[in-house]
């Protein structure tokens, strides 16, 4: 990946949820860039925090969630700065002017995230008004060939978001996103509950449109196959913390973290000889209770008594070609996988 600095830097990034019972580390010293153009997935069960980093990176989480360290730096072009900005100590002013004009968000559930009494020319209109000043017919032009962009007709503009399919409504958060011509769009899983048809038409859609327009695109889901065929890199994220991080190919091919194997052992090739689907057995732990080392131990395979002593700290993988890949664990290496994961035939 290109050496220049990142567009959007997520350093240290610490968040709770506070309860009485006590502090839910949801994300913990988190680690994460994104640099112009690329496409970084972040993948992991659902309670891992995927969603709250996210969140967190926006300062859109309420309470009970706290930010309790960290830096997020955002260095796009309009900044009209050499220095980056600091999106979790910046004012107000200068957060409100940055949210969908230079980093907008595509939302988990359109259905909940639309309202429900604007149409949906209203809706991309009341995005666009709020940071481009644009006159009234140029405007709405523009939110024409947005819906264009997406592959749904104009007269759709008229409609509710009750009266548009799921995939529909998931195109009309794409396009509301890029109203303002953002530099970053964060996508929490905006194919979860559609088919697998819709789903492949969303992705392709994207993929285009960020070659088309050049926004770079943090894509959020539970669905390794997925980020396989799209992302550049992908980050591996579980109970709140980053297990692995890497070019797509090495993550295909060697995945370092016995939770990388086992995500990509839970979904089957399309090609080549039957295999059986092995899954992770237990439950994510508790983050009310952390104990010290790694969180993965009691659902590991190969867990020795020093798991219990590791810092956690991304390490270069031993023997591997990627540059960048690193995994927080030091005790399994590519070839300690007892199973062998998919290479090919992954759902495109």
């Amino acid at each position: 990946m290109s050496s220049s600095r990142p567009v959007l830097e997520i350093r240290d990034l610490s968040v709770a949820y506070r309860t009485p019972s006590g502090d839910v580390k949801a994300a913990s010293h988190v680690n994460l860039s994104l640099h112009k153009g690329e496409v970084v997935g972040l993948c992991g069960e659902s309670g891992s925090g995927k969603s709250t980093l996210a969140y967190g990176a926006c300062r859109l989480l309420r309470p009970p969630a706290v930010i309790t360290g960290g830096q997020v730096l955002y260095s796009g072009s309009r900044t009209g700065t050499a220095t980056a900005l600091d999106i979790l100590r910046a004012p107000q002013r200068d957060l409100r002017a940055i949210r969908w004009r230079d980093v907008a968000i595509v939302f988990q559930s359109a259905m909940n995230a639309l309202n429900p009494v604007l149409r949906v020319r209203d809706q991309i209109l009341d995005a666009m008004q709020a940071h481009l000043r644009l006159p009234r017919e140029e405007a709405h032009e523009k939110t024409a060939k947005l819906l264009d962009l997406v592959g749904i007709p104009r007269e759709r503009l008229r409609s509710y978001p009750h009266e548009l399919s799921g995939g529909m409504r998931q195109r009309v958060m794409i396009a509301m996103a890029l109203a303002a011509d953002p530099e970053v769009v964060i996508m929490d899983e905006p194919t979860t509950a559609l088919d697998v048809v819709v789903q492949r038409d969303i992705l392709a859609q994207i993929v285009e449109l960020k070659e088309q327009l050049g926004f770079s695109v943090l894509f959020i889901t539970h669905d390794m196959s997925l980020l396989l065929e799209l992302a550049d890199r992908i980050a591996v994220m579980y109970a709140g913390q980053l297990m692995e991080l890497g070019d797509s190919a090495d993550i295909k091919v060697a995945p370092a973290h016995p939770y990388t194997q086992g995500l990509l052992r839970s979904f089957p090739s399309l090609h080549g000889a039957r295999r059986d689907l092995t899954g992770i057995p237990g439950s994510p732990p508790d983050l009310r209770d952390t104990n010290p080392g790694c969180p993965f131990i009691p659902r590991c395979e190969f867990a020795v008594p020093a798991c219990a002593e590791v810092d956690m700290t991304l390490a270069p993988v031993a023997g591997s070609r990627g540059i960048g890949h690193v995994t927080a664990c030091p005790i399994v290496t590519p070839e300690m996988a007892k199973v062998r994961v998919p290479t090919e035939g992954v759902r495109s």
